[in-house]
């Protein structure tokens, strides 16, 4: 592929469990790609089973980088993120393999297309003493603490949405600013001199959720419980994204005999499900040129979708 200062870049999003990884590594597989994670949560090592990483047989198959980067007890927030997916993106151009892009998490794609805001950096002192509060006060009395310095923020998350209020907070005390008035300040442009093509996947909701159920069972039957006793053994901080990845609060009141497992699994089912919802939510109005496929993923969808890859490849336009 002749090098340009656009190189192409494949951008496949969607909710959880609408087939991402499984189009990304056939489209890595014609196309000799690269896949690249942006998923918030298979970033984590000790996360696999819940995050439904790539199994060692499709890591084996074609080039995957970023999945299982960094330990649970670490947080990678979107700017972290970025330095690691754009070194990877050079690292596949020089080889001369397509960076392929994929993953859920909004702020990510966003970040990479867009950029990110112009927020300076949040003292660590700061940073510690918001994960306190939070802690000690729990989601509706940090939402209201909130409220006091940044309203706007306190309206917009939701109680139980941790790391974004934690965000807010510290930035409005670092700064004095609301995020909201860093974000409307303007990114920087994109991350990379690139051509993106984005793919979304969006299947009927109906189909979607079914998905999701089915997914979380056979997660039980491959070792899901095993994967959070461990977390426990770590003594994981309950701040912490991974803390926080959908199924594991849930398994957690489970071993600990709080609830059912049956009890468990419904509870992670429903808040899975919202998640989808918020991610349809999310990819709708913030990727408006994208090229919606409304399905998941099957084989059967392969002929038009590397249809749209090859006129991309070959015109430059999506």
């Amino acid at each position: 592929m002749k090098r340009s200062e656009a190189e192409p870049i494949l951008i496949i999003a969607g909710p959880t469990a609408s087939g991402k990884s499984a189009l990304a590594l056939d489209a890595a597989e014609e196309f000799t790609g690269t896949v690249i994670n942006a998923d918030s949560m298979q970033v984590y090592r000790e996360l696999r089973v819940l995050t439904a990483r790539p199994t060692d047989g499709d890591e084996a198959r074609v080039p995957h980088r970023l999945f299982g980067t960094l330990p649970v007890t670490e947080a990678c927030s979107a700017g972290r993120w970025l330095a690691m997916a754009r070194a990877e993106i050079e690292a596949a151009r020089g080889a001369g393999r397509l960076p392929i892009v994929v993953g859920g998490t909004g702020l990510y794609l966003k970040a990479l297309t867009d950029g990110l805001a112009p927020v300076p950096g949040i003292p660590q002192g700061i940073r510690s003493q918001a994960r306190r509060l939070h802690a000690r006060l729990g989601g509706e009395a940090f939402r209201a603490e909130l409220a006091k310095v940044d309203a706007e923020a306190a309206r917009r998350l939701e109680a139980g949405d941790s790391q974004r209020l934690i965000r807010a907070f510290e930035v409005v005390r670092a700064t004095g600013r609301p995020l909201a008035d860093w974000q409307r300040q303007g990114a920087g442009g994109p991350a990379t001199d690139a051509r993106f093509a984005t793919i979304v996947l969006a299947p009927p909701r109906d189909a979607l959720y079914a998905a999701i159920d089915a997914r979380l069972d056979t997660m039980i039957e491959d070792g899901a419980l095993d994967e959070v006793a461990a977390l426990d053994r770590l003594g994981l901080d309950a701040g912490l994204p991974a803390a926080k990845a959908v199924g594991v609060p849930e398994l957690r009141r489970h071993l600990r005999g709080e609830i059912t497992l049956d009890e468990a699994l419904d509870s992670a089912k429903r808040a899975s499900r919202n998640f989808a919802k918020r991610q349809l939510t999310w990819l709708r109005h913030q990727m408006p040129g994208a090229h919606v496929v409304p399905a998941q993923y099957s084989e059967s969808l392969r002929p038009k979708i590397f249809s749209f890859i090859c006129r991309y490849l070959l015109t430059g336009r999506p």
